[in-house]
């Protein structure tokens, strides 16, 4: 696994040091909350900015899962750096 990805995962979780599985685990799911691609559907009755933020939310979304996947094999292998 790059280091390059280890950081970019990192700076997505906005997390600056090796977090414990729980705090990744809760900072998860503060992040999918906050992007959730549903929860812009009240923000706005424009139909195009809404759409904007949707998707805006959806790749967020599976930047955050990607992000964690990075960082679960990171903290679970042997091999840290």
């Amino acid at each position: 696994m790059a280091q390059e990805d280890i950081i970019r995962a990192l700076h997505t979780f906005g997390l600056t040091e090796k977090p414990t599985r729980e705090q990744l685990e809760a900072r998860k799911k503060e992040l999918l909350a906050t992007w959730h691609p549903h929860r812009y559907a009240n923000l706005t009755n424009n139909p195009r900015k809404y759409m904007q933020m949707y998707k805006k939310g959806e790749a967020m979304t599976k930047e955050i899962e990607s992000a964690f996947q990075i960082l679960s094999v990171w903290l679970t292998s042997p091999e840290q750096s």
